[in-house]
């Protein structure tokens, strides 16, 4: 095996969290290592709503952040949650400064939309549901024009490497289906921000690579895990039958859509005072309920939004059209998908994880924020603040040098992943670690896992699958109750007194599941 030192700090991750970290750590030499073009397999690109931010005089980060601690169930730290809001402003006028051409009204202020369990319109946009990919496109382009960034496209981490208890390096592959012989590179840090969990199941929003591997390689590497169990379920996702599901945004219905059953009637006014923007985790239970009810769930958007839809929510409109839905005519059908981990790899106010030599950011992470169950536009949100924390703290621990150009030349060999058992396990997660759970589901799962984990040939890209559903499944085993968006039929109803995060390691989780 090949073993590469360099002296640039190493981004794992090609989204918003690691372009954004990687243009604050300039003048400082920054390696960053992307499967995919910079652009392409990120969520951030596919982020519909935009980002949340009290940007209206009328609004305030304290409003924000109350709403943030309400909609997490319990759960949220209090210190985050101001510091996160408190925040909100700046990054947008920096995200402005960098290209990004937020919708604006006629006198220069920002279009807000409103999206569920925010008390005001505090979501900045680009042209309704395109915020996630013009974001992407501004960050980028600044990016190309970073002297001090390296980006290795078409590259892969397998795990990360540890000596003496610290983070100092990673293991990389070739991204080609193919694969390659490993390569070692140990670098002066390393900053994660490679996405979240959700692609685990069956039923998903995000991009085909984001199948929980940085949560995997950080548990099985000894990081602390926080909050695994909370899964957020997007309850619009476009019932098309495809994989990944395409996305019709939450803003549709803060402009009104409503959400109606085969019959044609609505259905969430007599699930919840606030309906249609009850929080998220309100209307994807009920969402998920109504299919398995055999009711067809669908967003009816023909009222409130009609022919105004291509033009206001043109990503919604273009998937509709493939999927050969007339959202014009017919109402929008729909299912609750997995969506965005609110769990993660534990992270402080630094972006520290319990690694020394780990810092992390992004949806790999768990910072607190979220509690259970995400702020509608609090992600891409915590993952900006957070990515500048990470490389503030990252540019005070490590000295700016000037660092060679990193060359990897892969060589044949290597393993992957097993498409059947990648199937096996997303389906398992589906089936029992979904959005409505119990005792006994959580236990076959785990012991499921097991199963795969055993009858697989070593991978360490299915290994780092296995390990972050084991964390998932494990925790919310372990969580007696239901709390945001961890709903069990057992345990129906919140612990008494306040919320409490789970904190997990593989170590802890593993022996829970070889006692089943």
């Amino acid at each position: 095996m090949q073993d590469l030192r360099t002296d640039r700090v190493v981004i794992i991750g090609a989204g918003l969290a690691a372009i954004y970290a990687a243009l604050k750590l300039a003048p400082h030499p920054v390696l960053m290592i992307s499967p995919d073009p910079l652009g392409h397999g990120a969520s951030s690109a596919w982020a519909q709503g935009g980002v949340a931010a009290a940007m209206d005089p009328a609004d305030t980060p304290e409003a924000h952040a109350r709403d943030t601690l309400r909609a997490g169930a319990g759960t949220v730290l209090q210190e985050v949650a101001d510091s996160v809001t408190r925040a909100a402003r700046a990054h947008i006028l920096d995200l402005t400064d960098l290209g990004t051409t937020f919708d604006r009204t006629r006198d220069g202020g920002y279009v807000m939309s409103r999206e569920a369990a925010h008390s005001a319109a505090r979501v900045v946009r680009v042209k309704g549901d395109q915020a996630g990919a013009e974001i992407m496109r501004a960050l980028i382009a600044a990016l190309r024009q970073t002297r001090s960034v390296q980006v290795l496209e078409g590259v892969q981490v397998a795990r990360l490497l540890v000596e003496a208890g610290r983070v100092t390096g990673a293991c990389l592959t070739s991204a080609a289906p193919e694969g390659s012989a490993p390569v070692t590179l140990r670098a002066p840090a390393v900053l994660l921000a490679a996405g979240g969990a959700a692609g685990l199941y069956a039923q998903t929003t995000n991009p085909a690579r984001i199948r929980g591997q940085a949560l995997g390689m950080a548990a099985r590497a000894g990081a602390r895990i926080a909050d695994a169990e909370f899964v957020q379920f997007h309850p619009t996702a476009i019932a098309t039958g495809t994989d990944p599901a395409p996305l019709a945004t939450e803003a549709l219905r803060g402009e009104g859509a409503t959400l109606i059953d085969r019959h044609g009637q609505r259905f969430m006014s007599a699930v919840h005072p606030d309906a249609e923007l009850a929080p998220r985790d309100v209307v994807a239970r009920a969402v998920y309920l109504q299919t398995q009810a055999g009711n067809a769930p669908a967003l009816d958007t023909r009222a409130a939004i009609g022919a105004h839809l291509p033009t206001l929510f043109p990503a919604v409109a273009r998937a509709c059209a493939e999927a050969g839905i007339d959202p014009l005519s017919t109402p929008i059908p729909v299912a609750a998908a997995a969506h965005y981990h609110m769990g993660g790899v534990a992270a402080d106010l630094d972006g520290k994880s319990s690694l020394p030599g780990l810092w992390v950011c992004g949806e790999a992470a768990s910072t607190g924020l979220h509690g259970a169950n995400r702020l509608a536009s609090n992600g891409l949100l915590e993952a900006l603040v957070f990515a500048r924390a990470c490389a503030r703290d990252i540019a005070r621990q490590v000295r700016q040098t000037v660092a060679a150009r990193v060359d990897i030349p892969f060589a044949p060999g290597g393993d992957a992943p097993d498409a059947r058992a990648v199937a096996e396990l997303r389906q398992i997660m589906t089936d029992h670690v979904g959005v409505v759970r119990d005792g006994d589901g959580l236990r076959r799962a785990l012991r499921g896992i097991a199963q795969i984990e055993a009858a697989h040939p070593p991978c360490d890209a299915f290994a780092n699958m296995t390990a972050a559903a084991t964390m998932i499944a494990a925790a919310a085993l372990m969580r007696q109750e239901s709390r945001g968006a961890h709903y069990r039929t057992d345990f129906p109803q919140a612990a008494p007194g306040p919320g409490k995060r789970s904190d997990l390691t593989l170590e802890q989780a593993l022996a829970l599941r070889n006692t089943l």
